[in-house]
C-alpha cells in the first residue's frame, strides 16, 4: 500500500467529487495508524447510502486493505450481496460477523455502515472484538440516553468521544461544513458568486459557533456570553 498527503482546495461539486475526498481522507487516516476508531459523514438529504457504501469498500479494497463491510441487519447485507456480487465475501452483517470471529482478534478493516443508537451495543461489541481499525458511514451512536443509569451513559459518551472523524460534509443553507482529514475543519459561507471558506478551526464547531461565524459575528465572543448566562443561571438554582 502507498500514501500520501491529500489536498483539498475546495467543496465538491457533486456527490462524486464528495465521495473522492471522503475516500482520500480516510485512506489518510487509516495510513497514520494513529487511532483505531474513524467516522465519515456525508449529510445530504434523501441519500441512498448503499451505492456509496459499496464504492467505498471498493475503494479500500483496490487500496490494498483487507476490507470488510458490516450492515446493522442481515435484510440490508443481503440487498448489498445482491448489487455487489464481488464483494459477497466481504459483506456481513453485525450478528453474522460477531458469530463468524475466533479467540484470535482479527486486523481487517471494518467498514460499519450507518448504525444508529439503537445499534450501540452491537458496535460497541465488534470494536470490543477487534484487533483492526474500524470506520463508520454516516452512523450516529449518540442517544438521550433516557433511562439508563448514569455509569452506563458515561461509558456510553465515552465510546463515542473515542471516533475520530476523519470526513464531514454538511451543506447549510448559509453555506457548508466540511473535515478533510488531515485538514482542520471549515466553513464555507454560500456568496451569490459561490461558496468561500471563512473559517478554519481545529475542532468541530457546535451549532451556536457555527452560526455566529456565519453570521459574520465573534465565536469566542458568544461563547463567553453563553458561559455568562449559565454562571447566572448556576447561581439562581444554588
Amino acid at each position: 500500500m502507498t500514501s500520501s498527503k491529500p489536498t483539498f482546495s475546495s467543496l465538491p461539486g457533486d456527490l462524486s467529487a464528495a465521495e473522492q475526498d471522503m475516500q482520500a481522507s480516510l485512506l489518510a487516516a487509516l495510513s497514520t495508524g494513529d487511532g483505531q476508531r474513524w467516522g465519515a459523514t456525508l449529510k445530504f438529504e434523501n441519500l441512498r447510502i448503499m451505492p456509496v457504501a459499496l464504492r467505498l469498500a471498493k475503494a479500500l479494497v483496490e487500496a490494498g486493505h483487507d476490507a470488510i463491510a458490516l450492515w446493522p441487519d442481515a435484510g440490508a447485507a443481503a440487498l448489498a450481496r445482491r448489487d455487489a456480487p464481488d464483494l459477497v465475501d466481504r459483506i456481513h452483517d453485525f450478528r453474522q460477523w460477531m458469530k463468524s470471529q475466533t479467540d484470535e482478534p482479527s486486523e481487517q478493516v471494518l467498514l460499519t455502515v450507518m448504525p444508529q443508537p439503537a445499534d450501540y451495543d452491537d458496535v460497541l461489541a465488534v470494536c470490543e472484538g477487534h484487533a483492526g481499525p474500524v470506520l463508520m458511514l454516516n452512523g450516529r451512536l449518540e442517544d438521550a440516553a433516557v433511562g439508563i443509569g448514569s455509569v452506563a451513559r458515561e461509558r456510553r459518551r465515552g465510546f463515542v468521544a473515542s471516533w475520530q472523524q476523519a470526513y464531514w460534509l454538511e451543506p447549510m443553507e448559509a453555506g457548508a461544513l466540511q473535515r478533510c482529514f488531515p485538514d482542520d475543519w471549515r466553513i464555507f459561507r454560500a456568496d451569490p458568486d459561490g461558496y468561500r471558506q471563512i473559517a478554519m478551526l481545529t475542532n468541530r464547531p457546535d451549532p451556536e459557533t457555527l452560526s455566529a461565524v456565519l453570521a459574520g459575528e465573534d465565536p469566542d465572543g458568544l461563547k463567553q456570553q453563553l458561559g455568562n448566562v449559565d454562571r447566572f443561571l448556576d447561581g439562581l438554582r444554588n
